[in-house]
């Protein structure tokens, strides 16, 4: 059984959101829900959810805001916002999923869904670190803290917003209040590469290139991220 914890400042939304997750009862359960984000940060690691249902536009931290006081946390991330200004397809990179409120029925299916299969292949993450750039570290500046990354085990950099969302091979995500471009010659390594405008990878955890305009990337934990076909050819020789 999947454990959710849902956090919006909205109490009539937080209540739609928890009576349309009663339809997935048999997979997923609701296990707290919060309108005020700071409460949501004293209690959610003790909750240890798989997946954060997490509003977008909040008074006095938004949601962004929110993950990087976290630090760091292994949960999946559906967004839920009433607002459609965001760049959907950035939010989609390190979420699970971008859903409009009110939230439609059928997109929340689709959701589940992904959410599941990211899940699933969360076991075959490989632990082993790449050897000759290892002892190579990162100093990650959040609100929470400094969290210092050896670079081996960075998976995937990925845009959100005005964050980067660093992605480790344990799962971890640790959210920092920088764009992509401030890392791109921080990772300017031979198993680094820039697969499109929102996303640097490591090659060392592909798993899997799968044809298309530019392609998609499948990694060690089960996720997908799309190429850029400006970016395709590069890739191509750095991979094969």
């Amino acid at each position: 059984m999947l454990k959710a914890v849902i956090l919006d400042d909205e109490i009539r939304g937080s209540k739609l959101l928890s009576h349309k997750l009663e339809e997935f009862a048999g997979v997923l359960s609701v296990e707290a829900v919060f309108n005020d984000p700071v409460l949501a940060l004293a209690s959610i690691e003790a909750i240890k959810p798989d997946v954060l249902f997490l509003d977008v536009e909040m008074p006095g931290m938004n949601g962004f805001q929110f993950l990087e006081h976290l630090g760091t946390f292994k949960f999946e991330v559906i967004f839920t916002t009433a607002f459609g200004h965001y760049t959907l397809e950035a939010l989609r990179l390190s979420a699970v999923d971008y859903l409009l409120k009110p939230v439609d029925q059928q997109e929340l299916q689709k959701a589940i869904d992904r959410l599941r299969k990211r899940l699933s292949g969360k076991p075959n993450v490989r632990e082993e670190k790449p050897g000759k750039f290892s002892s190579h570290r990162l100093s990650l500046i959040t609100a929470e803290g400094v969290y210092l990354v050896e670079k081996s085990t960075i998976t995937r950099v990925e845009a959100m917003s005005n964050y980067s969302v660093f992605i480790l091979a344990d799962s971890r995500k640790i959210v920092v209040s920088k764009t992509l471009k401030e890392y791109e010659a921080v990772l300017d390594d031979e198993h680094f590469i820039r697969i499109s405008r929102s996303v640097i990878v490591n090659l060392h955890y592909v798993v899997k290139y799968k044809k298309g305009d530019g392609g998609t990337l499948e990694f060690t934990d089960g996720a997908e991220v799309e190429v850029s076909p400006l970016r395709k050819d590069e890739l191509m020789k750095r991979l094969f």
